[in-house]
């Protein structure tokens, strides 16, 4: 018997906030959110061919209890942070940070000729990891294993397996899968997905079908929310296709949320708060770095 197909259960068109300090973007989904995305806490969507929509950036600001992913597909962003750690992330890297018990950083989108571009993923640890040493990998575009698909199209691996071809980013707690798909016009795919884990797909550019049957096709800037089953079957319409595909396990924890710090309790982020306040929010302050 087959594995079990995934339908589309919800449809996020995403909207249009300012962060940082002045940065205009798509929230995708946020705290809002909550538990929905389970491990995933907030996917924003940024970009413009205007700088005066990106270039105010987010100056120093805090992180306790979260991983942030940052993507670029165009443009480049600098960052600096508390562990030493500095650096420019250009088109198709990727910077996975471990904010663990406490980072402070910075990131700063660079004037670009043309459109500056990019995601940014939070995924929650678990509240045995939340005060965990920070790390960071810092993960060049071209060390990225990509895969040919039969058909032209290609997927990217960044975290987890397809084809099997395992991700760079390896032995995290949420057991995650990220991948960047491509398909030409007119082709279909069929991604596994672990029993149990949340999934959802955010369209980058085209629009296509996202369920085993027909339906209304997704647009660009959309996320779509899977409900249960193994596997999800993605076909393009008239234009190519290109669509990021997340998986990870749900923690099934509470979520105590405010700005950049995600505990499991309103003690821990007063505790945070006050850390905050007398210069005792770093714990570590040695650089870790995992390539």
């Amino acid at each position: 018997m087959a594995a079990p197909i995934r339908s589309v259960v919800q449809r996020f068109p995403g909207i249009e906030t300012i962060e940082g300090a002045g940065v205009r973007l798509r929230r995708m989904f946020g705290n809002r959110q909550v538990p929905l995305f389970d491990p995933y806490l907030l996917l924003d969507n940024f970009g413009s061919s205007n700088p005066e929509d990106y270039l105010a950036g987010f100056p120093w600001h805090p992180h306790r209890g979260i991983e942030t992913v940052t993507y670029m597909l165009e443009g480049e962003v600098a960052h600096g942070d508390t562990l030493g750690n500095s650096g420019t992330i250009g088109p198709g890297d990727v910077q996975w940070m471990t904010a663990g018990s406490g980072i402070i950083h910075q990131e700063m989108p660079q004037r670009s000729e043309g459109r500056l571009s990019g995601f940014q993923l939070w995924v929650n640890l678990p509240a045995r990891d939340k005060m965990t040493v920070p790390a960071y990998r810092g993960l060049a575009g071209g060390d990225l294993p990509r895969v040919p698909l039969d058909h032209g199209g290609s997927v990217r691996v960044i975290a987890g397996t397809f084809d099997r071809v395992v991700g760079p980013v390896r032995g995290l707690s949420v057991d995650p899968t990220y991948l960047d798909v491509e398909l030409p016009a007119h082709e279909s795919i069929e991604l596994p997905t672990p029993r149990g884990h949340t999934a959802f797909a955010q369209v980058v550019n085209g629009s296509g079908s996202f369920d085993a049957t027909p339906g209304p096709n997704a647009l660009p800037g959309e996320t779509l929310l899977y409900g249960p089953g193994e596997r999800a079957h993605i076909a393009s319409g008239d234009e190519p296709l290109r669509f990021l595909f997340v998986t990870g396990r749900p923690l099934g924890e509470p979520v105590a949320w405010y700005g950049p710090i995600v505990m499991t309790t309103r003690e821990e982020l007063s505790e945070a708060a006050r850390e905050l306040q007398n210069g005792q929010f770093i714990h570590h302050r040695a650089p870790v770095r995992e390539e």
